[in-house]
């Protein structure tokens, strides 16, 4: 007989919402931990920044949302679909491949509201403290804290699901504390209106990056990307007048000019960074079995980028990695962790885990992947879906969609990822299972 465990599923955005769902279809008790008023966690649009626009003030007010008004999805939305909810069930808007971030929330809301989840959603409670039970039989406290006040309560398991885009990461640039200009994470960065006629160097060509930089080079006087890459000559960008392509920033002094390795400079105003965000789990007491190193940008040891192998399976993770399909990985991670926790799907034992993680990280060594890339799962995407899928005797991800996968990053390799959204056509749905 299956086992059903009472577990705590921390945050309510789209990794949280299909935990809890497999959670229940397995039989177990579910409680939801939201530190917002509303279902939904990146995919809420708040107009609001914080003060501190570095986000790096520890007393500031959080703002959790990094999302831009214009922000729409990188994959199409066959690609955001979940294995058995086709983001058309929904009446979502325009219907474009690539929707904008409102039709995203609808669809989670629908998605919630069709399954029950809302239910088991305690809304304005935030964790403040996880921790195991000392003599506890690996269960574990959970801390919460709503409308100033606070409660304990116990949980056979917990899976956290906060998503990783609310802390920000800001570039270590030479020179940095004597200039003189003004500093935004592109978490703060919500319309290009602030920068009208301003110099803006904008630093990071990641999706986000360069997102902005169309969003902004409508009103700025110039922007001035800058890659990670020392290789790069300075050169002009996507027929724009007013937006150039830098090599990775040399230094900045106090008269407020900036310097890039390709030996070009320039006077700027502003300097945007799109530098990513670190993973964070400050509520999260483990005395050192789990740890958030390399500058917040790897979490271990994590078997597969969900169980932490001492602390399994009590204790898990869903939404790690990055570069991947994420509601259909997120999906896949919560059905795993469903079945280990009922017990229908056995782990190794924490000495094979162990190993296997320690395997993983000595093959992007070898190969020359930078520690910094441990979680992103492309171009090994299909790989790792397929992993967790014969874990449960699931069938492989379907061809056609691994084929629009894959045409996508074609395609944008192609065109380049700042027009592939609107140039992409999938000739191939005939191949999509229905």
């Amino acid at each position: 007989m299956a086992e059903s465990r009472k577990v705590a599923v921390i945050g309510a955005g789209a990794s949280g919402l299909v935990t809890s769902r497999e959670l229940q279809r397995e039989g177990h008790r579910v409680v939801v931990f939201e530190k917002s008023n509303q279902l939904g966690g990146l995919w809420v649009y708040n107009p609001r920044v914080e003060t501190d626009l570095l986000s790096l003030d520890p007393n500031r007010e959080i703002v959790h949302s990094s999302l831009y008004k214009f922000l729409r999805t990188n994959l199409p939305r066959r690609l955001m679909s979940f294995s058995d909810y086709s983001f058309d069930c929904a009446e979502n808007g325009n219907r474009l491949n690539f929707p904008e971030h409102e039709e995203v929330l609808k669809f989670l809301n629908e998605f919630a509201n069709d399954f029950a989840i809302n239910e088991l959603i305690r809304f304005n409670t935030e964790v403040v403290r996880v921790a195991p039970v000392e003599f506890g039989a690996n269960r574990w406290i959970v801390e919460s804290k709503s409308e100033e006040l606070s409660s304990e309560e116990v949980f056979d398991s917990v899976v956290i699901c906060n998503g990783h885009y609310t802390t920000p990461r800001v570039a270590n640039i030479p020179g940095i504390h004597n200039w003189p200009g003004k500093q935004i994470h592109s978490h703060n960065y919500r319309v290009p209106e602030p920068f009208k006629d301003q110099i803006v160097v904008v630093i990071g060509d990641g999706p986000s990056g360069l997102d902005i930089c169309r969003d902004i080079v409508t009103v700025a006087k110039q922007v001035h990307l800058s890659t990670r890459s020392s290789e790069i000559e300075v050169s002009k960008l996507d027929n724009y007048e007013n937006l150039w392509n830098h090599s990775k920033i040399d230094h900045v002094d106090e008269s407020g000019e900036v310097t890039f390795l390709d030996g070009s400079s320039i006077q700027a105003d502003i300097i945007l960074h799109c530098t990513g965000y670190k993973y964070d789990f400050p509520f999260l007491e483990t005395n050192g079995i789990i740890s958030v190193d390399d500058e917040g940008r790897v979490v271990g040891p994590l078997y597969k980028h969900v169980f932490p192998p001492k602390l399994s399976p009590c204790l898990s993770f869903v939404g790690i990695p990055s570069q991947g399909i994420i509601f259909l990985g997120s999906e896949l991670q919560a059905k795993w962790i469903a079945q280990v926790l009922s017990g229908k799907v056995l782990l190794p034992s924490e000495d094979d885990m162990l190993a296997d993680v320690e395997d993983h990280n000595r093959q992007l060594e070898e190969a020359g992947i930078p520690k910094r890339h441990t979680h992103r799962l492309h171009p090994h995407v299909m790989e790792y879906i397929d992993w967790i899928a014969a874990q449960m005797e699931m069938p492989s991800l379907d061809a056609g969609l691994k084929e629009m996968y894959w045409s996508i990053y074609k395609c944008a390799r192609e065109v380049g990822y700042a027009n592939y959204r609107d140039l992409w056509v999938f000739d191939n749905l005939a191949k999509l299972s229905l």
